[in-house]
């Protein structure tokens, strides 16, 4: 019998947790009933009431588990770490705020059946703020041009994975993974899912301006060098430009001597020659320092305080 595991992040959501357990566990049993599942909810540190109801949820039933993270590790880690600690033959990874139909797993299993390593859900409708949802589209439309790697519009990281895909995660090491980018880019098969989004059922969103910049950027230094090729060639245009209308001034001055102003424009020339180089020399530092970066750095993803019926 293969088995089908759920994993759900979780972080200060006391009013979500027992009924997002409680509708999936009625949707595994009704709709996927030739299944064994399993499902999982890690903890990001959450300083509300969630850890409390988590142990009473597993108390009750030993087929769901937990993760309690030492400390929050982000919106990324956290999901990703659960993921490859997850023991079935594919893994749905979902939100604790139903902003995620739990109606969509049954679907999402019969894609895999058929084939499909990977199904990503698409939100091609949502209930969210309109402008959000156009700042979102605008980004995913720019992150696209900008990579090389194909970029998933609207893909939040909800989806199933199968289990060879989990398998290759847990190879990768990557200390700073951005799962949006790696679904696209390992070239699994995969199949999308579209669906609305829904408003969160209770409590209040944790994502704000700064994790927003926060997702935008890792995209951005995980598929992107554009911003530092920007800084290196547009920093060398510059101190290019700079340096020819310093040679022109040097020369008119000498020509001119008596007649040509003197004044500001010398050390404005100098200031914009001297700021050009250094944007250049900070870009093609920064290429380097980019790519060290992706290397050295081993840090864990997650560091556990507590497991529950693992």
């Amino acid at each position: 019998m293969k088995k089908i595991s759920v994993l759900i992040p979780c972080y200060n959501e006391q009013e979500n947790v027992v009924a997002i357990s409680k509708a999936v566990e009625k949707e595994l049993v009704e709709s996927c009933p030739n299944y064994d599942w399993e499902i999982c909810f890690i903890d990001n540190c959450s300083v509300d009431n969630t850890r409390v109801l988590i142990r009473q949820i597993c108390q009750r039933n030993p087929k769901i588990k937990a993760i309690f993270n030492a400390r929050n590790f982000g919106q990324f880690n956290s999901p990703y770490y659960g993921i490859m600690q997850m023991t079935g033959d594919c893994v749905i990874s979902m939100c604790c705020d139903f902003q995620d139909p739990v109606e969509l797993i049954p679907k999402m299993v019969h894609e895999w059946e058929h084939g499909a390593k990977i199904v990503s859900c698409i939100k091609t409708q949502s209930d969210e703020d309109k402008f959000v949802r156009f700042l979102r589209s605008c980004y995913y439309k720019m992150i696209h041009k900008m990579s090389d790697v194909e970029q998933i519009e609207h893909f939040t990281g909800f989806g199933l994975y199968d289990s060879s895909f989990v398998k290759v995660l847990r190879e990768l090491k990557d200390p700073t993974p951005f799962l949006r980018g790696i679904v696209a880019e390992l070239g699994f098969r995969r199949v999308n899912l579209p669906y609305r989004q829904a408003r969160r059922r209770a409590g209040k969103t944790h994502n704000n301006w700064y994790s927003l910049f926060d997702a935008a950027m890792l995209s951005f230094t995980s598929y992107t060098k554009t911003g530092l090729r920007f800084a290196t060639i547009g920093g060398f245009i510059m101190a290019a430009l700079c340096f020819f209308a310093a040679i022109v001034y040097t020369v008119l001055k000498l020509v001119y001597w008596d007649r040509f102003p003197a004044g500001i424009i010398p050390l404005i020339i100098l200031t914009m020659l001297t700021g050009s180089l250094q944007l250049f020399f900070t870009g093609f530092l920064g290429e380097y320092i980019m790519s060290m970066n992706n290397r050295i750095m081993n840090r864990p993803l997650v560091i556990e305080e507590e497991r529950i019926n693992f």
